[in-house]
């Protein structure tokens, strides 16, 4: 039963990935794939449990807010990388917290962070993007036949997480103007 649950997440994850990588790419938020740092990676190791007992505790009044705001905190931890990793990789989980706690990690990584007016187009892009993402994740969890209150649902929401995080990582890098490059390896030797 365990293998089948985990090729069923495997599969899930790796559905999930590709169809919120195409959204964003028709938003014109990501352009080649996903674009990820280990040192990012390694924040999201960190701050995984916090996170998952956050999103759990609000997930059935806001679900789309519980999966959308991984990729908040993605783009946060990717901003700080890039502006000062030396001083933020020490950032705790709630660093990324907003005046009302987890309710507003949305608009605090937005605005306190990012630095982007809530009003700005390029703000109600990224939330928007982000709010469809949520919403072909909880499509694509119905569409798999995952029931939320298993352990195969918890599961799933786990690894949606993690997705989420990744995407928002990936869209703050480019917005930084890191690329994906082809590289000639025999040039490196």
């Amino acid at each position: 039963m365990m293998s089948e649950d985990s090729a069923l997440l495997d599969h899930f994850e790796k559905t999930l990935e590709m169809g919120l990588i195409r959204i964003c790419e028709r938003a014109g938020l990501l352009s080649a794939g996903l674009l990820e740092s280990e040192d990012i990676a390694s924040k999201w190791e960190e701050f995984i449990k916090d996170y998952v007992a956050d999103a759990v505790g609000n997930f059935n009044e806001y679900p789309e807010a519980a999966l959308a705001w991984a990729a908040f905190l993605g783009m946060g931890v990717a901003h700080n990388w890039d502006d000062n990793w030396k001083w933020h990789r020490k950032d705790k989980y709630t660093d990324f917290y907003g005046t009302r706690g987890w309710d507003d990690m949305d608009e605090h990584v937005l605005h306190g962070i990012l630095g982007l007016d809530l009003d700005s187009a390029e703000a109600k892009k990224i939330s928007d993007t982000l709010q469809s993402c949520a919403l072909a994740t909880l499509g694509l969890i119905r569409h798999e036949g995952i029931e939320p209150q298993t352990a195969t649902g918890f599961y799933a929401l786990t690894r949606s997480y993690s997705v989420f995080y990744k995407i928002g990582e990936s869209i703050e890098l480019q917005r930084l103007g890191y690329r994906k490059e082809a590289v000639d390896a025999a040039s490196l030797s």
